[in-house]
């Protein structure tokens, strides 16, 4: 109990220094604020993957950068009650889990049934999926995935499916997949740099373009634009055009999350101080473009 009140009381601090360091940021670029003043504030939230070894303190970075919202691993079943209680604490709410399942095998259902059942427990509406298939035949993936699907909405959750090889590499395989499973809670998680990563001269802004209407959430990483370049920078310092692909889910009205994804740079060790200011400089960055809440 004392270490973790001890641990309570270490967040606090850092909570407290960094919310008087972003107390002041606002929107930066007026005339694409002033034309949404009329339009809900997105919600924001950080992935805690993002701290990397440094993510013991790292809900506590997130929550005294303004934040209201986290993207993190679904805590098992036995470990919710603490997880709730650490994230009210911080007054952060978690807004999608990460998933993990074997989708070449038929386990794969039940094992999703009970994390769409921890996901209930929690409140929380969207479980995210790396839908790797393992070489199993496609059309036994589309039919677990589809009944996942079922799984999912008798628990009000909605499986999201990462921009990832094979099922989902770019828009015209994310529309192939969600086509072939056919299920309103089965969606695209759209990962704007992994479409730049995984597919040489794409334009993300057009690949969103294309499947937004199957999009339920979207992770905002940068990128170089180089094919297969581990270069995941702050945003704002690669070749994303974020005001437009922003502009594209305005457009189309989406409400969904927006997770702030920043993975490093290959031959670059970050320490923590680093990690950190690539963190705070993302959320200005988008601040400055966006609204949010």
């Amino acid at each position: 109990m004392k270490m973790i009140c001890k641990q309570y009381a270490v967040q606090s601090l850092i909570v407290l220094a960094l919310v008087s360091s972003f107390a002041g940021c606002a929107c930066l670029n007026e005339n694409a604020c002033a034309a949404r003043n009329d339009m809900e504030p997105l919600r924001l939230a950080c992935r805690l993957a993002n701290y990397g070894k440094f993510q013991e303190q790292g809900l506590a970075h997130i929550s005294g950068m303004g934040l209201n919202y986290v993207f993190m691993n679904l805590p098992k079943a036995e470990e919710v009650d603490a997880v709730a209680a650490q994230l009210k604490a911080l007054n952060l709410e978690l807004i999608v889990a990460r998933g993990e399942t074997n989708l070449s095998t038929d386990d794969a259902i039940e094992d999703l049934r009970g994390q769409f059942e921890i996901c209930k427990t929690l409140g929380l509406k969207y479980l995210f999926l790396s839908p790797k298939r393992h070489d199993a035949p496609k059309e036994e993936v589309y039919e677990r995935l589809r009944k996942a699907g079922d799984a999912a909405a008798d628990n009000d959750v909605i499986l999201v499916l990462e921009t990832h090889p094979d099922l989902g590499t770019n828009a015209a395989i994310h529309i192939e997949t969600m086509k072939a499973i056919d299920h309103p809670n089965v969606r695209v998680n759209f990962d704007v740099a992994n479409i730049l990563y995984y597919n040489e001269g794409a334009d993300p802004v057009e690949e969103l373009k294309a499947c937004i209407d199957y999009v339920a959430t979207v992770e905002v990483k940068d990128h170089d634009g180089k094919l297969e370049s581990w270069f995941f920078p702050a945003l704002g310092e690669g070749v994303v055009d974020f005001p437009d692909f922003f502009k594209v889910l305005r457009d189309h009205g989406y409400t969904g999350p927006i997770t702030i994804e920043v993975e490093g740079i290959k031959g670059i060790e970050w320490s923590e101080a680093d990690t950190h200011k690539a963190m705070e400089d993302s959320v200005r960055y988008l601040q400055s473009i966006e609204t949010f809440k």
